[in-house]
Parts: structure tokens; sequence; C-alpha cells
């Protein structure tokens, strides 16, 4: 079997709004076409119309090749060979951020068709199942103008999601800094205020993780707030200081009472093992996709498993990545939840049309699926609704 074409799609939701920190509103699928038929899909979470130039732009030099030439006429089995030649023959143009990414939808794509192939879900393929099942966390989005609507709404949601099962939700709770919520500019002394809000509204039963999306300048100021949130029973916190703050995760890990988590925007295992030993999370979030695909997100497992850190891997994508996500999950015994949204909790036109993740949630668990490859199924007429290059 050899690959005889790749195929991109750059796709937008209709109703996109650039004002909101939401990547869910575009997408990029690769679909990896082979002499027999066979077919895989893989998506990354990156600016579609840069993925796509990383995939089919014409290569210049012997660092600098196109993605998309290196792959055709490969046998598509030969994954590890495969990765290592994209990440090497690509080094001048990416070696870390969107070249990587793309590389992750490529990856992706790869082991739906090897998983296809052989007739087994991709997590036999890493190993086995290491779970019996995986806990999913809600991610909890919220919407108004005001504090109090903000408040309210996350509220909300989180009682939804319990009433749904949800063992576990994360809370976006910023009203401040770069990615403040429909240009509020609250105090940190009103964060505080909405994560008792939602603590209470959940009860002691349900984990609570907390994403502030880079809210604080440095480790001090957020030291200031966060040292006030020890009575929440938060499982951790995400993302509290900007990613290349190395020695300020360091200080902030050392010094709080609940696990930092970080890593969503991290591009290969190297940049994980920076912020595991000189940043010192306890929670290491590698996005499937970004940072190079199952074969490089697994390295990242192994390296987490060797310092004893948690795993929670990113997903703001569709099913396509869900089931990424999953499949990843399962292959490996510390990962602790996984991020997902069933559709009476999501709002995002993509995550909703695109493709069925084909996972079962029950009872508060995702059971480890069954199908061959990644298990989802894409709809094809919506990638054609909403394809736009």
């Amino acid at each position: 079997m050899i690959i005889t074409d790749v195929r991109c799609h750059v796709l937008l939701a209709p109703n996109m709004d650039e004002s909101l920190t939401s990547s869910a509103q575009d997408g990029f699928l690769v679909v990896i076409e082979t002499d027999e038929g066979l077919t895989g899909i893989g998506e990354t979470d990156v600016n579609p119309w840069i993925a796509r130039a990383c995939v089919i732009a014409p290569g210049t030099h012997t660092m600098g090749r196109s993605l998309r030439e290196m792959l055709i006429g490969e046998d598509p089995l030969d994954i590890e060979r495969l990765w290592r030649k994209l990440y090497v023959g690509s080094a001048m143009n990416g070696r870390r951020g969107a070249g990587v990414h793309a590389i992750g939808a490529i990856d992706v794509a790869l082991w739906d068709l090897r998983g296809k192939a052989e007739g087994v879900p991709v997590h036999e393929l890493l190993g086995g199942a290491k779970q019996q099942h995986v806990v999913p966390y809600a991610s909890l989005q919220p919407a108004g103008a005001s504090f109090e609507e903000y408040r309210d709404s996350l509220v909300e949601w989180a009682l939804r999601a319990k009433s749904l099962g949800f063992r576990a939700v994360k809370t976006e709770v910023t009203m401040n800094g770069p990615y403040a919520h429909s240009g509020l500019n609250e105090p940190y002394e009103r964060h505080t205020e909405v994560v008792a809000a939602v603590r209470q509204a959940i009860g002691p039963g349900v984990a609570l993780l907390v994403d502030v999306q880079y809210m604080w300048d440095d480790a001090k100021l957020a030291l200031e707030t966060l040292l006030d949130w020890r009575e929440f029973d938060i499982s951790f916190i995400e993302t509290p200081l900007w990613t290349d703050d190395l020695d300020g995760y360091a200080e902030l890990s050392e010094a709080l009472p609940m696990r930092v988590a970080a890593g969503e925007w991290l591009a290969t295992r190297f940049e994980f093992e920076e912020l595991m030993d000189r940043g010192k999370v306890a929670v290491a979030q590698p996005d499937i996709g970004r940072v190079g695909g199952l074969s490089e997100a697994m390295k990242v497992a192994a390296l987490a498993a060797e310092r004893g850190i948690a795993l929670v891997p990113h997903c703001w994508k569709t099913g396509v990545s869900v089931a990424a996500t999953a499949q990843f999950a399962f292959a490996n015994e510390h990962c602790e939840y996984i991020e997902y949204l069933p559709p009476q909790l999501c709002i995002e036109t993509l995550r909703k049309e695109l493709a069925d993740d084909g996972l079962v949630f029950e009872d508060g668990y995702i059971s480890p699926p069954t199908a061959p490859g990644m298990g989802a199924i894409v709809d094809m007429d919506a990638v054609e609704r909403y394809e736009v290059a």
C-alpha cells in the first residue's frame, strides 16, 4: 500500500466571531488516500490557512520540503519513520509551531489509516488499553456582558453538566488580562467570587478545574489571588502565566496548594521536557494535533510517566480530535481526564456538525472505543458546507 494523495480542507463556521477566544470556529482536516482505497483523517488546532500552506507548499531545498510531496509514494503504515522524515525535511520551515502542528494532523490521519488497515482501534496499536474507562470533563464557556451574567452563566453550565452525569468540570474564569471575556476588566477578587459560586453550585462531589487563560503577568501577582482559592478544592489551575515563563510556573508550582497545568500550545516532546523540568508543572496538557500527533504525544506521555506527572490533554476541536484524544488517554494510565462536550453542552457549529467522535459517555465515564482506527465519523456534507479553501 502506498500514499497516492494528501488532501487538505480549510473550514470556517459561518457565525465566526474574531473577538472570541475560540479556535473551534475554524477547522483544518487532512485526508490521506492510498492505492488500496483506504483513507485516514486527521485534524489539528492552528490557523487552517497556515496549516494548509505547511502541507502543500512546494519544497525548495532538502530541509525546506513540502510535507505532501514527502508523503506521496510512501508506505502509510511506517508511521514513525514518516514522522521523522517530515520533521527533518521541513526543519527550516517548522521544527516548532505551525510546522509541527501540521505534521500533527498528518500523523493522526496515518494512525487512523493504520487502525483501519489492521481492523483495530488505535489504542490497541499504542500498546492496548491501560484504563477501563476515562473520565471526561466538561469545558464551560461563559456568556454575558456583565459580571453577574458571566458568573451566572458559568453556574448554569456547571449545573447542566452535573445533571448530565459529569464527574468533572472546567470553568473559564478570565475577566482580566489579554483574553478577558467580552471586554470585561474585573478585579481579581471578583474572579474568586466566580470560582466560589461554581464550587457551591456543583458541591464537593464533582472535580473542579479552572482555566484562567494566561491572566497574570507574573507569579507574585498570581499568588495574591490563587492562594485564596485553596478552600475550593481545585484539581488544577490551568495556564495562569504566559507559556514561556517557566521560572514563574516553577514558583507557582512550589507555592500553591492546587496543581498547576499547562502545555496546550506546545509542539514536540522537547518543549514539554522544559515545561516539566524547569517549569515543574504537575499536569501536562498536550494537544494531540499541536504537539505533533499521536506519535509525539506518546513520547510526551512517557516523559510525564517518568516524572510522576499527570496527563490531561487539551482538545477544543471537532470529534476527529476528540476521538484521537480518547485513543491517547486509553493508552496511558496516568491520563486523568479528557476534554469533552456532548451535544447538549456544545454551542460551536463545527464541533456540533462536522464529526461524530464515536464515543460512549455513560455515568460520567467514557468506555474504550472499539471501531477500527480513531473511530470518528466525519460528515462530508458538513465538510462541503463549511469548506472555504
